[in-house]
């Protein structure tokens, strides 16, 4: 019989005229490779998730249109001009995978009441837009979705008619004699709205510089008490009738934009109007009712084309926001491109508060992964050399012996290194296993995502538990290495 033979003869001998013992270290191995598997697969396959689901709750990027932008008077039409706001989506894009939802603001009113109309393209805002609690359906032609507040101020519900009217005056616009038009640009200087969303219940158009801290915002909830983005120029064609001219600023309390110059006379489809008791418009049904517990709640949904109707203008939107892949120094970077190129005629901002959430999320998520290693690893350690501490104690005898026949030390020590790692390897073989089946449960019922298995963690794990092992087994087989054989064959 050679040598190696007989070596691992006495090695398996060992493991199984001591079963109790290596349960025993089998199990601590198990524990460890099964806890620490299941945490590090979970942290690396969950942050994935928990960036996506963060994405859900809004935007992480806004635009809106530069300053440059809004003052300019040559063009036709106001906000971000479809050319812009293509030539901005292919650098958001390009940076990383994005959803975006655009929105156009313009004040209207509702039983001579002024709110907050927006108009959108329901299937791009209900994908950015997860969270949003609807009732009934998104809109579509001829049919609104009232935020939650403005459904009960009005007292309307899902299959209601609602009548709205839009005023040209309400949006900064001046006085146009026959006709529904919007007029001149006004004269003022102008700054982008920062309104908490307030304004669009009590008619306020308070306007604000931007504060750069674009948090938590979704379908620019923190700019929903614009006056129709009134910092905004309303340029728009003139469809018949002389326009006058003046600047345009907000009337507090009731939400109309007074024109220092002409005045506005009922459009012959009773869109416009200077009456402020006038409740001609255009009859919408109420297809569904909107709770977000933000300014949402307070704004009136339709489709672009709907409030381009409405209006009597075609122009771009006033925000566009973008809920993007890209994190970190990655959207930093994205944001600084986009405000370089100053021909876009747009500004663009991070929503902070939702970046930095979900960044902090990740992190106590990882500390605590090595936290609970940590103690994992002494507890494996602990486990495991308790126990091969108690095998060295029972082989006393036979350590003594084989060293008084002249076996060498290092092979002593060999041999008690070997059935450790043997301990570990199936520990970890079982335990990773184990890990496993637990991250795929953790993951489907609390983050509802499958973790699929891990090839390179999981040989990691199995290296990592016989790595263990053996260390935790290095003081016991000193010990043993160091026994003088006279002294116990002078005990036996």
């Amino acid at each position: 019989m050679t040598n190696r033979r007989m070596f691992f003869v006495m090695l398996f001998s060992a493991v199984f005229r001591r079963r109790s013992r290596a349960i025993m270290a089998v199990i601590a191995s198990i524990v460890g490779a099964a806890t620490l598997f299941c945490l590090a697969a979970v942290c690396v396959a969950v942050p994935q998730q928990m960036t996506e689901d963060m994405r859900s709750y809004g935007a992480n990027l806004i635009v809106t249109p530069a300053a440059v932008a809004a003052q300019s008077h040559q063009s036709g039409s106001t906000g971000i001009s479809a050319a812009a706001a293509g030539k901005v989506s292919a650098k958001v894009t390009a940076s990383a995978p994005a959803r975006s939802a655009s929105y156009r603001y313009e004040n209207v009113r509702i039983n001579a009441a002024p709110y907050v109309m927006a108009g959108i393209d329901p299937t791009a805002t209900k994908a950015l837009n997860r969270h949003w609690d609807v009732e009934g359906q998104w809109p579509s032609a001829g049919n609104v979705m009232l935020g939650h507040d403005a459904a009960n101020a009005l007292g309307l519900g899902v299959g209601s008619y609602v009548t709205i009217g839009y005023r040209a005056a309400d949006n900064g616009g001046s006085g146009v004699s026959g006709g529904a038009s919007s007029g001149s640009p006004s004269n003022g200087s102008s700054s982008t709205s920062g309104g908490s969303g307030n304004a669009a219940a009590d008619g306020n158009a308070d306007s604000g510089s931007n504060t750069g801290d674009m948090s938590g915002m979704s379908g620019m909830s923190g700019m929903s008490g614009m006056s129709g983005m009134s910092g905004m120029d309303h340029s728009a064609h003139n469809h018949g009738g002389s326009t006058g001219s003046g600047s345009s600023t907000g009337s507090s309390g009731s939400g109309a934009t007074s024109s220092g110059g002409g005045s506005i006379n009922n459009g012959t489809d009773g869109r416009a109007s200077t009456d402020i008791l006038d409740t001609k418009g255009t009859q919408f049904r109420v297809s569904g009712i909107v709770s977000t517990g933000g300014s949402e709640d307070e704004i009136v949904y339709a489709k672009a084309s709907d409030l381009a109707a409405l209006t009597g203008v075609t122009r771009g939107a006033d925000v566009i926001e973008y809920s993007s892949d890209a994190s970190g120094n990655g959207l930093t970077s994205l944001v600084a491109s986009i405000n370089r190129d100053t021909a876009l005629g747009a500004k663009a901002q991070q929503v902070t508060k939702i970046t930095s959430s979900n960044q902090r999320i990740i992190t106590m998520l990882q500390t605590l992964f090595w936290i609970v290693s940590v103690v994992v690893l002494v507890l494996t350690l602990v486990g495991v050399g308790t126990t091969i501490s108690s095998i060295v104690s029972q082989r006393r005898n036979e350590i003594g012996l084989r060293k008084a026949l002249g076996a060498p030390s290092r092979g002593v020590g060999l041999e008690f290194h070997a059935e450790s790692a043997l301990y570990g390897l199936l520990g970890g073989l079982i335990g990773t296993g184990i890990g496993y089946g637990f991250a795929r449960v953790l993951g489907l019922t609390v983050f509802h995502r499958v973790i699929e298995f891990d090839w390179a963690l999981g040989a990691a794990s199995i290296a990592l538990s016989v790595l263990v092992a053996v260390a935790a087994s290095i003081p016991p087989v000193r010990r043993a290495t160091r026994i003088d054989p006279a002294v116990v064959l002078r005990e036996e």
